[in-house]
């Protein structure tokens, strides 16, 4: 098996569930030829590996051996009791409230994950106590597994901005518990630079780069999952999230996450040499005028 080394800010890190119509092994090669050395995965890649007769070691080593590190395990949608009694966006609701932490976590050790994510895509939010227990027993959960756990919190959701997610995580009171910061989520959200700047570093378990014009679609559920930019390719100011991500402390590797239909009929590798090619041209033109 291919020793693996720690990620640093100045890696790449593919966010797969945008090229999920791909095998999880075939994302390999291509990706890590790019220049990525890190892949957050989604537990459906690995049970349909393991339906297959390939073990959780075996994953592992084939990910491992294609110079990944698995950083992330995408996600667990249903960890607070609000989530069980109330209708979820987009008509997934049934889908959703199977991805439950028992499982979630139990795959994200099976294979050697650093951490697991954690949405809310309730059409009401919870209240504060109730999200933070949730979150408190998810934490305390992937901790048993020495796993980190992270809020990513999305406009279209119940918890909607960085605020909202950072009250839960700091409410909850856990050492492994943190933040998902999606640069999509975060502008479309209303977020600023200027809070950012407030929160620790440690706190930014995973960064996931993308772009999108200054002004939102009346769609905002479309523009998220089918129009989103390679990084500097739009209007948000993406180089001073960066900018601020570094002035912060914050040590995550930078994740890159571009659901766009036009993707939909390239090759991978042509997807993955362009989001290498953009988003290593935007991490050093920040880093330049920083």
């Amino acid at each position: 098996m291919a020793m693996t080394r720690a990620l640093t800010t100045a890696d790449l890190v593919l966010s797969s569930p945008p090229v999920s119509r791909f095998p999880l092994l075939e994302r390999l090669a291509p990706f890590a030829a790019a220049g990525f050395h890190g892949i957050s995965i989604q537990p459906g890649d690995v049970w349909a590996l393991e339906a297959q007769g390939m073990s959780a070691a075996e994953i592992a080593g084939r990910i491992a051996d294609a110079g990944l590190v698995i950083t992330e395990m995408d996600c667990t949608a249903c960890w607070m009791e609000h989530q069980t009694r109330t209708e979820q966006a987009g008509g997934l609701t049934a889908f959703l409230r199977q991805l439950t932490p028992e499982p979630i976590i139990a795959t994200a050790a099976r294979v050697g994950a650093q951490s697991v994510s954690a949405i809310d895509l309730s059409v009401e939010p919870a209240s504060l106590d109730e999200a933070a227990e949730g979150f408190a027993r998810l934490c305390t959960m992937a901790a048993d597994h020495g796993l980190k756990a992270q809020i990513e919190f999305l406009p279209v959701g119940g918890i909607r901005s960085l605020g909202e997610a950072l009250r839960v995580v700091e409410a909850a009171g856990c050492g492994n518990g943190g933040i998902t910061l999606d640069a999509w989520h975060f502008f479309r959200s209303g977020s600023t630079l200027e809070e950012l700047a407030e929160v620790l570093g440690e706190r930014i378990h995973a960064v996931q780069l993308c772009d999108a014009p200054a002004h939102a679609s009346a769609d905002l559920g479309s523009e998220l999952m089918t129009a989103r930019l390679l990084p500097g390719e739009g209007e948000l100011d993406v180089i001073g999230l960066v900018c601020t991500l570094d002035a912060i402390g914050c040590t995550a590797p930078a994740g890159v996450e571009v659901f766009n239909t036009r993707q939909d009929t390239m090759p991978l590798a042509e997807i993955a040499r362009d989001w290498a090619r953009s988003t290593h041209s935007l991490l050093a033109t920040a880093r330049t005028a920083a």
